[in-house]
């Protein structure tokens, strides 16, 4: 039989190991990295305006985007980039509403616009394959429908390429929606904190993980197939093009503008769909967590922590109430993680009166994605059968 001592020292272990995972990948992961990458600057070999410009694919899977598609069109074709070197293919996937119209009306003034019309839903990573199978371009530049570029956006990204070494160069993404009484300025902090960390991984080693789908440009020929059923195909591609011994990049210039839900209910569905794509990244590129690179090092520190967070949240509170009547210290943790538990009941019940404490929706907003990941997880485990999903309600607004 295992004794009381050695049970101790097991539950002692797993509870600061869980313990310092969490710390490292949300608080010393960024901070090492941040100071690393300060004396270091991102690609400087880059195109003028004036050089001969590469040929650009932009590559969008729509579904029911009635409401935006015209205005994407428009927004993408006010590029500063030469319209000359630039082909727009579209992919409706399935649409039911009158994007199919809107898009052949449009497709008439506009011959760079390129259209592929599906009947039946394929999934988001099934028509992304069709498409480069018929892009011309040297360059591929993914986006979605509810997103908006900056004049120089497709510039901003394309001019990386001239470095030979760059395969894939992820924007830079903006959410401009900021209303207390939802969870939008939770998500835009933890947006532009993320862009920050993939800014510093891609500026030290090269090894940004994971290219934004709303907003990112890759060569053609570094394209793969993205897998029947992926869910989340932009980080697959991302790590894809690092394991050619490429590099990926952020460029902070590239901006894109987009609204995240406000409403916690409508990310919450979004982050469990993300989520059961994450387990299938980290069963596809799981190699990499027995080797000693700098892209093993940013791929356990930033992602599989994080997607493993439910279980050690977990272990740490379980393991805590076995050594509770080991000291007061134990008694304080414990103390602290119940208080954060219940931190999301206080806050749904505030809400209700209209009272909106911007601190307690940041512990709702991380509680509630962490039990995203637990059922995305679940969902992984079921087996993935599709990727078709259903858009999150987003507002596009013209700037």
């Amino acid at each position: 039989m295992i004794s009381i001592k050695k049970l101790v020292m097991v539950e002692t272990i797993l509870f600061w190991l869980s313990v310092l995972l969490i710390f490292h990948s949300y608080v010393l992961f960024p901070v090492i990295i941040h100071l690393f990458s300060r004396h270091k600057k991102n690609n400087q070999t880059i195109y003028n305006t004036t050089d001969d410009l590469p040929y650009v694919s932009v590559i969008l899977s729509v579904y029911n985007e009635e409401l935006v598609i015209e205005q994407r069109i428009n927004n993408l074709l006010r590029t500063s980039y030469p319209l000359e070197k630039l082909e727009i293919l579209i992919g409706s996937d399935g649409s039911t509403d009158h994007t199919n119209e809107l898009l052949q009306k449009l497709k008439q003034q506009f011959t760079l616009l390129r259209l592929f019309l599906y009947n039946e839903r394929k999934g988001k990573g099934n028509v992304l394959n069709n498409l480069v199978g018929e892009a011309l371009g040297e360059i591929l530049l993914f986006t979605d429908a509810k997103v908006e570029f900056s004049h120089q956006t497709v510039f901003e990204l394309v001019k990386n390429f001239k470095n030979q070494e760059i395969g894939i160069v992820g924007g830079n993404i903006i959410n401009r929606n900021s209303n207390k009484d939802g969870i939008s300025i939770q998500e835009k902090n933890f947006m532009s904190r993320e862009i920050m960390i993939k800014y510093n991984e891609g500026r030290i080693w090269g090894s940004m993980m994971g290219a934004y789908g709303a907003c990112f440009a890759i060569r053609q020929e570094h394209f793969v197939q993205i897998p029947e059923n992926f869910a989340v195909e932009d980080f697959y591609l991302t790590i894809k093009i690092l394991q050619k011994q490429k590099r990926g990049i952020i460029e902070l210039n590239a901006i894109s503008y987009e609204d995240v839900p406000n409403q916690l209910n409508e990310e919450f569905r979004r982050k469990v769909r993300i989520s059961s794509g994450n387990f299938q990244n980290m069963k596809a590129f799981s190699h990499l967590l027995t080797k000693i690179t700098a892209l093993s090092f940013c791929f356990f520190s930033h992602k599989v922590i994080r997607w493993i967070g439910p279980f050690l949240l977990l272990i740490a509170f379980i393991s805590n109430i076995f050594l509770v009547s080991k000291g007061i210290f134990f008694v304080l943790t414990m103390a602290v993680q119940l208080l954060l538990l219940i931190t999301p009941i206080i806050d749904f019940f505030l809400q209700k009166i209209h009272l909106h404490i911007i601190t307690l929706r940041f512990v709702t907003h991380f509680y509630s994605m962490n039990l995203a990941l637990l059922i995305g997880f679940v969902k992984y485990l079921k087996g993935v059968k599709t990727n078709v999903w259903e858009p999150t309600t987003r507002s596009y607004q013209k700037i």
